[in-house]
Formats: structure tokens, C-alpha cells, sequence
């Protein structure tokens, strides 16, 4: 951020190779559009960039930071665009998205109904506890990646990874009961 700040281009590049992955997967899980998930990070970017020099420290780390305009600029982008209709669940092209993401077949080939209650799950877990299981097992990173990532102690993330797995599973049991 300093370096951004002092308008070297080469820290906004560091920033997004740094965070700009979640940031999309972020986006594209609330939006549910590549394009429009892909224009959601591209404003938090630019606003970082315009931001950057009046950014303090004492906020909190930067990826929080950068998570958080992630989340609210998707919910707007939704708010925009409600006379679009939803995304299918069965939709073919968010298929082959997720496919080619690296998201195994036996996993998509769950029912509406299970997806839905994993999506309902996840998003009922504690952001911190979320965040790291879908580092983890979407993005495919380590648990180290994961911390790295998120500026956060080791294991501090495996704990979370850890009992944000236990609430998934306690959630879709009684869903599935």
C-alpha cells in the first residue's frame, strides 16, 4: 500500500497477485457472473490505487481491507442489475466455469438441493471461518498458503479450517436428517 500510495504502479501489481484471486472468488460467489465478478475486483483495484496513500495501518490488514469493498461492490453490483434473472443451478456455462476451475465432477453432480444447502452452510459460517475453507478447498491452496494469504498465523487458519468443517458438517447433517 505504501509503495501504491507513493504511485508506483509495480505495488498495485504485487497487491493483485497477492489478492486478486480471492477478491474474484469473493465476488463471483455473491454475483454468480465471471464478467461481472471480474468488473466488481477491477473497481476494488481502482479504488485501492486512488485510495491508497490516505490507507492506515491501524485498520487492519490489507486483505481484509480489500475483501470487505469486494463484498460490497458485488451486493451492489447485485442490487443493479435485479431485473436480470438468477443464474440456474444447472446452468451449462456455470458448469464448465467450475469445471474448469478444478471443482471435481462427483461434486458437480450434487442435486439443486444439496447445493443449496452447502451454499446456505458456508454462508452461515463466521466470515474468518469461511474465507479459510474456501481458500483451502476451492482455490486449491495449502494451509500456509491459506495464512499467508489472509496475513494470519498458521495456525490460527488450521483452527478455523478446522471448526468451520465441523459446523459444515453439523449443518448439513441436520439438513440432510
Amino acid at each position: 500500500m505504501r509503495r501504491m500510495g507513493s504511485g508506483e504502479a509495480a505495488g498495485l501489481a504485487e497487491l493483485y497477485d497477492r489478492h486478486g484471486r480471492v477478491m474474484f472468488s469473493l465476488a463471483f460467489r455473491i454475483v454468480r457472473d465471471q464478467g461481472d465478478a471480474e468488473e466488481v475486483v477491477q473497481d476494488v483495484f481502482a479504488q485501492a490505487w486512488r485510495q491508497a496513500s490516505r490507507y492506515e495501518t491501524t485498520r487492519g490488514v490489507v486483505v481484509a481491507w480489500l475483501l470487505m469493498m469486494t463484498r460490497s461492490r458485488a451486493i451492489d453490483r447485485l442490487r443493479m442489475r435485479r431485473g436480470r434473472p438468477p443464474l440456474q443451478e444447472d446452468d451449462p456455462a456455470l458448469l464448465r466455469d467450475l469445471s474448469d476451475r478444478g471443482v471435481p465432477a462427483d461434486v458437480l453432480m450434487l442435486s439443486a438441493e444439496q447445493v443449496a444447502s452447502l451454499r446456505a452452510a458456508l454462508d452461515a459460517l463466521p466470515e474468518s471461518q469461511r474465507l479459510a475453507i474456501e481458500l483451502a478447498f476451492y482455490e486449491g491452496l495449502t494451509h500456509t498458503e491459506v495464512a499467508e494469504r489472509l496475513e494470519q498465523p498458521l495456525g490460527t487458519v488450521k483452527t478455523r479450517i478446522r471448526l468451520g468443517l465441523l459446523r459444515l458438517r453439523a449443518a448439513i447433517g441436520e439438513a440432510g436428517a
